[in-house]
């Protein structure tokens, strides 16, 4: 037998890392906390409605790809995926709303009818988002930085301006576009990796080509049924899962993890990964000289948002709605400056609304809809039941002044969510949903590291980590750290 790995967590980022640490020979044993595996990629079940409880969106499927390739698999031997037309609905403040969609050609004349020449615009802007995201891929995304002089590499310091690595991005697009919506579209997928637009370089303008070239795609049984696919190839390597398993601490000796013990007692291990929220990982799980980081350097980091959700049954269908439906608040910055200046519930907030039921009729009893509310809203806010009773009855007059539907109409089932639960279920630090924000100096090197500096035999995954938040960047993390372990303890 190889030598025993046990994984904390698992989520995407410890199924993952479980996978490719088995096919290289170890003896990999997952520890998840919850009754059911997936981390945030749950299911919710209730009254014939099936709910996926966090991830949503399926992008960069070629990352995905990758993935299974790598143990001469086929992805769809484990799910099947369907692309979504449109990709998403987008609502704006008294204007009417617009659809983007696969047909570049389409989102062209949409863009001209914003603005005379935003047609072209759209066009010059995605060429160079694709050539930063094929950068990105080939030099960034797949690259381990233990000090600085890893990231600012050769390719960084001659093409650094044209990679737009030192400006930020919402000073960018608007060297493209100058109208507000064109401008949001371009814009609003930094909310989904935790950051102010203007805050965010802008080499994270590659995430138009994500969403407008790449494609957004659904899941077979949603991102909760993909998180059972990276389960049954954990299990098909021999991996071992345990759901309903507490870790309550990492026993180390002399720099060097143990194992772990648990409410069912100990169990060693020649190395641990955590895939479990980094500051609990190191806060709650080690001894305080065991840790790489204090709490004082917790405190520093811009903390990514929290979300309000909202898990709705209702007993009709949306006919204004599609797949994914966003909105965007004319003043969206104030959005902003609530999460991340002055943190405070938002009065006029842009919301995310997805109905699953639009692409998969089976997550909802026929004739009903599955609703899923998202508002990104701060990190540590109060959160008591009367709070989110309030603020969902207001959100709800915004969503029906906005889109005309009232999702408290012919509602059969409905699970508010947020700060608390993500606290009690993935010990989340401060609540956020995202981890850490994609800012320039918590990018790459300057995000937490994979492999702990004063535990030698113990490493982070995650989206704490580099490259960051989303499910395909926790993949690439994953391969990270399944090379650094296999170049450091062999089999």
């Amino acid at each position: 037998m190889g030598k025993k790995v046990l994984v904390i967590g698992g989520g995407f980022g410890g199924l993952s890392t479980a996978a490719l640490l088995a096919r290289d020979g170890y003896e990999v044993t997952v520890l998840e906390k919850n009754d059911q595996i997936g981390g945030r990629a749950r299911y919710w079940k209730q009254e014939g409605f099936t709910f996926d409880m966090g991830p949503s969106w399926y992008l960069m499927p070629e990352v995905f790809e990758r993935y299974f390739s790598l143990f001469e698999k086929n992805r769809e031997e484990y799910y099947e995926l369907k692309r979504i037309d449109p990709y998403y609905k987008v609502f704006f403040e008294g204007e009417k709303p617009v659809a983007l969609t696969p047909r570049f050609e389409e989102n062209q004349k949409l863009f001209e009818s914003f603005e005379k020449g935003g047609g072209d615009a759209l066009k010059a802007y995605m060429e160079q988002s694709t050539y930063k995201y094929e950068v990105a891929m080939e030099d960034f995304l797949y690259r381990e930085y233990k000090h600085i002089g890893q990231f600012f590499n050769r390719r960084l310091m001659t093409e650094g301006l044209r990679l737009g690595v030192l400006n930020n991005l919402d000073n960018f697009v608007s060297s493209y576009v100058t109208d507000q919506r064109s401008k949001q579209i371009l814009e609003y997928a930094m909310v989904f990796l935790g950051t102010n637009p203007a805050q965010a370089p802008a080499i994270y303008s590659i995430m138009s080509h994500v969403d407008l070239n790449l494609g957004v795609f659904f899941p077979e049984k949603g991102m909760a049924g993909a998180a059972q696919g990276f389960a049954k190839l954990c299990e098909d390597l021999g991996v071992s899962i345990k759901t309903s398993t507490v870790v309550r601490k990492i026993v180390t000796k002399e720099g060097k993890a143990l194992g772990v013990e648990t409410d069912d007692g100990f169990i060693a291990a020649d190395v641990v990964v955590s895939s479990a929220d980094y500051h609990h990982s190191e806060q709650a799980l080690l001894e305080k000289p065991e840790r790489t980081y204090n709490e004082a350097y917790w405190e520093k980091r811009v903390v990514a948002p929290s979300m309000f959700i909202a898990y709705l049954g209702i007993g009709r269908r949306l006919k204004s709605m599609e797949h994914h439906n966003l909105y965007f608040a004319k003043d969206w910055n104030k959005h902003f400056d609530g999460i991340f200046k002055s943190p405070q519930w938002p009065d006029d907030p842009c919301f995310y609304l997805s109905c699953i039921t639009k692409t998969d009729g089976s997550s909802a009893p026929k004739g009903c809809e599955n609703v899923f509310l998202l508002v990104p809203v701060a990190p540590g806010l109060e959160d008591s039941d009367q709070k989110r009773e309030a603020y969902f009855n207001h959100v709800c007059e915004h969503v029906k002044r906005v889109t005309g539907e009232d999702l408290r109409e012919d509602l059969i089932v409905k699970r508010l969510y947020s700060h608390r639960d993500f606290i009690a279920d993935y010990n989340a630090y401060k609540g956020t949903a995202l981890g850490l924000s994609h800012t320039l100096l918590q990018t790459a090197v300057f995000r937490p590291r994979h492999q702990s500096k004063r535990v030698k035999n113990l490493f982070f995954t995650g989206q704490y980590t580099h490259p960051g938040v989303g499910v395909p960047m926790v993949l690439i993390a994953s391969e990270l750290i399944a090379k650094e372990i296999k170049e450091t303890y062999g089999r």
